[in-house]
């Protein structure tokens, strides 16, 4: 019982007590969230880039 009653006080406490965003605003922040996202991603894929061409420039001197 005390599961069911865990579910029934979350249920309520998510219904009574949580101030929800304005479906305009879910929008935007998952507009923010995904333009965002990618820039991070180009980012990271750009410094992954240069430590390969780097490192591949080192053991091309090393080994000469």
């Amino acid at each position: 019982m005390k599961i069911t009653n865990y579910i029934s006080e979350a249920f309520t406490e998510l219904k009574d007590n949580v101030t929800w965003p304005e479906w305009a605003e879910v929008q935007r922040l998952t507009i923010v969230v995904a333009v965002f996202s990618m820039i991070f991603a180009i980012v990271t894929f750009g410094i992954d880039r240069g430590f390969e061409v780097l490192v591949a420039k080192l053991y091309a001197f090393l080994k000469n």
